[in-house]
């Protein structure tokens, strides 16, 4: 028996040439007992591996039900099980964790954990050699081996060197004599030499060499292929990305490149014939597979208990979760709430996730202790306990949410709670969840970058040799996530590229191959990993790119199928300005508010909302927004859930949008096809909108099994950028015809349900996004100052530049005045106008350029003002380069000064002491600098500075100065200023009091 315990997957990236899964799916195929992934110095595609191994095992079980079913002599077959698998599976192989591990001081190994204390022992080897290096680097020594050495069988890697033939022809092998005296004792009777093949014709010559002198070392051999692929085919990939790691083209590798394609996974048979008179090797290879039995499913996931002094988990979620129940409800709690706290508390406690919401509510409660806004999101707003805990402001007795959506006893499976913070402190949270729990108990999860149309056109494209401009036309020609199949041969004809040319055709083939491939890894937006013990036991830990971070190499899809709690610290940037607008409202109009407390469904919000007035609201102000909103009207809440989950690609693919507003507008009826359904899509007129009702139409339409509803709701993950919900098809399809629903309803239904695949959102996710609507809405509609200005200080964010918004805010009788070195700070400011109001100062952060610190010491030194350009430099300190950007952003009107003279001052600074041209004594002469007469800025001119310096102007639209030409009847105006009905009346001091506006001539 022979099993491969030296794999190279493509997670040992930029150098294997297939995916973890293809290499079991081969396996599967060839009908090896066990393979063993080992990439380099990581671990990061096991998981991958693993649940594939799982995959197929569950086909086989599907294969023998339905060769059961279809027996003469068994029952019948039931409608909802599938055919066999296509390919055929003559043993399910087992996965073998294992790691390369490369050293700075010896040759590389191949470790591969007995058991869980071994497992242990090798993420913390790989977690030391990680944290030691860089993002993306190792920095391994023989000691650190040697440290961590329990439970561990490890294969050494010859380093050979040729030596010159001698009368017998052998070749000298070299590398592990010099470590083995080290190695002895912690790894006696835990070493093998591994021999691997290199296929240039002195295969047998080299076994032979490396078993005598593994005799001689009195070391045991072992066979190895060595894969770089699964399968010969992807060898001219295996070149590719040699090349794109080298910075290659392919032509120039030399000896890097692939002599041939025989570096695959191999059956016993072939290995066999490849180590003809050392069988024995390929027989050892089978013996210690059989001997490592650990497997990724013993990972027994610990959550931090969270109890406190005395109490027990379930006795302090008890206790808090019935004080935030008095807390929300201080009249008192609906018995339809009470009775869904007892509901959730229980199975909670059956479950035993009681620490889980503790440490959510630990973290949330750290965040508001330091008032840093956050909002639950996700699933999380079905749950009461979450509404009492504080977690989410929405209560789940909207819409029809259930718990059971958030926890299921049935899908055993830990919840997922979502939190939002404001996106300019979320690093305060980030940091506090390090320094509690330790940086070996938490850690962020990664994420898989990987190829995709543009990045694959343009890396595979410089590698086979295409010129720039050649990968530039290609790449021109993708659209958002798009693969690169969309390039077709009439496009690149287009783009005068012949789709016969024989390099173009290998390199789009290639593009197509690597699609999918990971390029490398990066870190989560939040994703954390929280332990009772310690997580380098659990998984490997490494610097993030991000100074102060630490991650794990798994991402969120290899944690959900090890079943491994996370808790998502994510950020919003509308959090902070509705925060900021908060603290706003509190310093002008001592009005206290937080989500919880705004008043609710107020009828000028929704008014507001359906004139389609939504500049800088939350979800809604995009333009297919601001076009749905006239058409839906909200006039509730569940409304604006239904609003934030409808604009989306899925409803949109799956025409879901015009036949619910037809059905809203009564133009349509509202009929369903069963009462079960109609208690499914009730709610939403008929048309499915949320992840759960998918998941419903296919337990209660096509009679999923709780199994395979899961995998559908899987399938739609929301962020996913490739939806698998097609495999679902002809289950769906079959399940509704022996329901009794006819084909097209079917049909309709699946493309419906297809359309999720793309972008869907769950209802619980819509609601909680549903609540920062509205709180925007209503802060804009009440007050649309304060609004713009906890905007423009949020910035950037949202769809809108600041002068957009700044425009806006005018349009609502938002009184805005410009950055003055005397009067603005470096946040946008509201002050009193004078007539009781407040206008709106545009602060320093405004001016393109401009620093947080150079604005505090301007501030800081500004006394009872300033009244020349100089004062900055001596009294505040800036350098000429900052006092230029004040100057070009008009900043000096308010000291009498226009934009050009406080410009020419500038230029009159020096860093360090006056220019000697400007020196008052030279020699005992005193020199009389003449004024300068500067010639007036136009008021076009004044406009263009504006957008330079500040992105935005309060004189005038660029448009209105070239509107009494585009305005039909104009032309005869001829040349001079704009009309007076233009909106650029606005004149500052230092303009001319007649802008002259020279036409451009026409050519």
């Amino acid at each position: 028996m022979y099993a491969e315990l030296s794999i190279t997957s493509n997670f040992t990236f930029l150098t294997g040439a297939s995916h973890p899964e293809e290499y079991v799916q081969r396996a599967a195929a060839l009908g090896l007992p066990a393979i063993a992934i080992a990439d380099e110095n990581s671990v990061a595609g096991l998981v991958r591996a693993h649940s594939a191994a799982r995959e197929i095992a569950r086909l086989v079980a599907e294969r023998r039900a339905w060769d059961a079913a279809h027996s003469p002599i068994g029952p019948p077959c039931p409608a909802h099980i599938p055919p066999p698998p296509s390919f055929p599976i003559t043993l399910v192989p087992r996965l073998i964790p294992a790691a390369r591990l490369v050293f700075s001081d010896a040759p590389p190994i191949t470790a591969l954990p007995e058991n869980r204390a071994g497992w242990s022992n090798l993420c913390r080897l790989i977690s030391r050699g990680r944290l030691r290096a860089e993002k993306g680097g190792c920095d391994l020594s023989l000691c650190d081996l040697l440290e961590f050495s329990g439970g561990l069988q490890v294969l050494l890697h010859p380093i050979e060197k040729h030596g010159e033939k001698g009368a017998s022809g052998q070749i000298e092998a070299t590398g592990w004599a010099p470590f083995l005296p080290r190695l002895g004792a912690p790894f006696r009777g835990r070493m093998h030499l591994l021999l691997s093949p290199r296929y240039d014709g002195r295969d047998a010559a080299r076994f032979d060499a490396l078993a005598a002198q593994a005799a001689r070392l009195d070391l045991p051999t072992l066979a190895s292929a060595a894969p770089l692929f699964h399968h010969g085919r992807r060898r001219r990939l295996a070149d590719v990305l040699t090349a794109v790691r080298l910075r290659r083209r392919v032509e120039q590798l030399g000896h890097a490149a692939l002599a041939n394609g025989e570096r695959r996974l191999r059956s016993e048979g072939e290995m066999r014939r490849l180590f003809a008179g050392h069988e024995d090797a390929v027989d050892r290879a089978g013996a210690l597979s059989q001997t490592l039995t650990f497997s990724l499913d013993e990972l027994r996931y610990e959550y931090p208990s969270e109890a406190e002094d005395s109490e027990t988990p379930t006795q302090r979620l008890d206790r808090l979760a019935r004080a935030g129940l008095a807390w929300r409800y201080p009249a008192g709690a609906p018995e339809r709430v009470r009775n869904m706290l007892e509901h959730e508390l229980t199975l909670i406690a059956k479950l035993r996730y009681e620490p889980y919401f503790l440490t959510v509510r630990d973290i949330v409660a750290f965040a508001r202790s330091r008032k840093i806004l956050c909002q639950g999101r996700g699933s999380a707003a079905n749950s009461v306990v979450c509404y009492c805990l504080g977690v989410t402001s929405v209560s789940p007795e909207i819409g029809t949410m259930v718990f059971e959506r958030f926890v299921s006893e049935a899908r055993d499976e830990p919840p997922d709670i979502d939190v939002d913070f404001e996106h300019e402190r979320r690093e305060e949270v980030i940091q506090w969840i390090y320094q509690r729990y330790g940086r070996h108990r938490a850690g962020l999860c990664a994420t898989v970058i990987h190829y995709r149309g543009k990045r694959a056109i343009r890396e595979v494209g410089r590698a086979m040799g295409l010129s720039e401009d050649t990968v530039a036309a290609l790449s021109s020609q993708l659209w958002g996530w798009g693969g690169s199949r969309g390039v077709e041969e009439d496009r690149l004809r287009e783009i005068g590229l012949d789709p016969a040319d024989r390099r173009l055709r290998q390199t789009l083939a290639l593009v197509h191959e690597i699609e999918g491939f990971p390029r490398h890894l990066s870190q989560h937006v939040g994703g954390f990993i929280i332990t009772e013990g310690r997580l380098d036991e659990l998984v490997p830990i490494e610097n993030a790119t991000m100074e102060g971070r630490t991650v794990i190499c798994w991402d969120k899809d290899d944690i959900d199928a090890l079943g491994i709690l996370k808790v998502d610290v994510l950020s919003l940037g509308m959090l902070t300005c509705i925060r900021k607008a908060f603290d706003l409202l509190r310093q002008h109009h001592g009005a206290e508010y937080t989500l919880a407390t705004l008043p609710p469904e107020d009828p000028k919000v929704y008014d507001m909302l359906c004139r389609a007035d939504s500049v800088g609201v939350f979800q809604v102000e995009s333009r297919a927004q601001m076009n749905f909103l006239p058409r839906m009207k909200p006039r509730s809440f569940y409304d604006l859930v239904i609003e934030v989950a409808i604009i989306r690609p899925g409803p949109i693919q799956g025409d879901m949008v015009h036949p619910y507003i037809r059905r809203r507008n009564g133009e349509e009826q509202v009929s369903f096809p069963s009462d079960a359904l109609g208690a499914v899509l009730g709610k939403t007129l008929g048309v499915p909108l949320f992840q759960e009702q998918a998941m419903q139409i296919a337990i209660v339409g096509a009679g999923f099994s709780p199994e395979q509803a899961d995998r559908l709701r899987r399938s739609l993950a929301t962020f996913k950028k490739h939806g698998n919900v097609s495999e679902f098809r002809g289950l769906f399809l079959r399940g509704m015809a022996g329901n009794g629903y006819d084909r097209d309803f079917a049909e309709r239904c699946f493309s419906q349900i297809e359309g999720f695949g793309s972008y869907g959102f769950p209802e619980s996710h819509a609601a909680s996004f549903a609540l920062l609507v509205y709180a925007s809405a209503w802060i804009k509609c009440h007050h649309p100052g304060l609004f713009a200005c906890a905007l423009l200080n949020a910035q950037p964010m949202g769809f809108y530049a600041p002068a957009q918004i700044v425009r806006d805010a005018r349009a609502h009788g938002v009184e805005v005045r410009p950055v003055c070195v005397n009067a603005s700070y470096w946040d946008n400011v509201m002050e009193p106008d004078g007539r009781g109001g407040l206008a709106l100062r545009l602060g320093f952060r405004q001016i393109k350029g401009m620093g947080e610190e150079d604005a505090a010491w301007l501030t800081a030194a500004r006394g009872n003002g300033y009244h020349e350009v100089a004062d900055l430099w001596r009294r505040a300190g800036l350098g000429p380069a900052v006092i230029a950007r004040l100057a070009e952003a008009d900043a000096f009107a308010g000291c009498g000064l226009s934009r050009r003279a406080a410009l020419w001052a500038a230029k009159a600074v020096a860093a360090d002491r006056p220019l000697p041209l400007f020196a008052q004594d030279l020699g005992g002469e005193v020199i009389e600098e003449p004024a300068a007469h500067l010639p007036q800025m136009t008021l076009g001119e004044q406009v263009v500075e504006d957008y330079v310096a500040l992105r935005l102007s309060l004189r005038a639209h660029p448009v209105a100065l070239l509107r009494h030409r585009l305005t039909p009847g104009m032309e005869a105006r001829g040349r001079g200023s704009p009309p007076d009905s233009s909106p650029c009346k606005e004149k500052k001091q230092g303009a001319a009091s007649k802008p002259v506006h020279p036409a451009a001539p026409r050519r």
